[in-house]
């Protein structure tokens, strides 16, 4: 099993690398937590997708934290990783969105494994829970989605962009992105299409449990992806890739329940609260006072 990172944003939003910001009260990174939880959850195997730059610092910085019974695999997502006889733009800057950097790790990974963001806190009840779908499944079409309720995962700073989710019988039918959410009252509004959403509406925060099937999906899908004249400022993200194998019969998603509390850092002013419920855990002892010793 394995944990899947990703850690190539730019933080436009947050104005740095979120990712990268020890918000931790001994200075580890939101990620580490993940790492410590899929750990403490059987999952031995971590990968995280970063850029170029950040590549050798980042294994480095991990080479000596994580126990010797842990796999670290760093890899980049890098913008002329691209199938075979598709070239990149000059004119492109930013990543190719969530679906590719899963596309980056194709060559690290060959089972089941967790996504997940690099800068938001899931909390340990979902790793186990994934970890236990994990074991329990053998089927290369079965994958998975741990759900967050809607009104845990907003920001008091600003809309956040989120993904609704469709759920039948404990199985995922559906899940449509809505960019500018903010809460009104005891509803969340999407600002731009006026829609309401109560509050427990299940919304996706990028964990999802895969399997390796999805690397030639993906592949595929971004050779669409080329066909379309906005392919220089759009992206390609994880939720279409799932939507599309659900529209297609190709994979069934069950929807994991879980306890777990969610939060991150979309906006610089969400640092503080970030880094108060990181230290209140930790005085209540679910961290140790040093996530790694060694």
């Amino acid at each position: 099993m394995t944990l899947l990172i990703m850690a190539a944003g730019n933080g436009s939003r947050y104005g740095a690398l979120k990712q990268f910001d020890g918000l931790g009260p001994s200075g580890a990174f939101i990620m580490e937590y993940s790492m410590y939880d899929a750990i403490e959850s059987g999952i031995k195997h971590i990968v995280i997708v970063t850029k170029k730059e950040n590549q050798a610092d980042t294994a480095q910085h991990f080479a000596t934290r994580l126990p010797q019974d842990v796999t670290l695999d760093v890899v980049a997502q890098e913008l002329t990783d691209l199938p075979e006889g598709i070239a990149a733009p000059l004119e492109r800057k930013k990543p190719w969105g969530t679906a590719h950097a899963v596309w980056a790790a194709r060559h690290v990974i060959d089972g089941p494994f967790v996504v997940i963001n690099a800068d938001d806190f899931y909390g340990r009840e979902a790793f186990r829970a994934a970890a236990d779908f994990m074991r329990g499944q053998d089927r290369e079409n079965a994958f998975a989605i741990v759900a967050y309720a809607l009104g845990g995962t907003l920001s008091t700073y600003g809309s956040v962009s989120r993904g609704i989710c469709s759920v039948k019988n404990g199985q995922l039918v559906s899940v449509e992105e809505h960019l500018s959410l903010q809460a009104v009252d005891q509803q969340v509004v999407d600002e731009p299409t006026g829609h309401e959403f109560s509050l427990d509406t299940p919304v996706s925060m990028n964990f999802w449990i895969c399997r390796p099937m999805i690397f030639g999906v993906i592949e595929e899908q971004i050779r669409g992806f080329f066909t379309d004249e906005a392919y220089l400022t759009s992206e390609v993200y994880i939720p279409k890739m799932i939507a599309h194998l659900l529209e297609t019969e190709k994979i069934d998603v069950a929807a994991l329940q879980t306890n777990s509390p969610w939060f991150g850092v979309t906006y610089a002013e969400d640092k503080q609260d970030a880094q108060n419920r990181l230290a209140q855990y930790h005085r209540e002892g679910l961290y140790p006072e040093t996530l790694w010793v060694g």
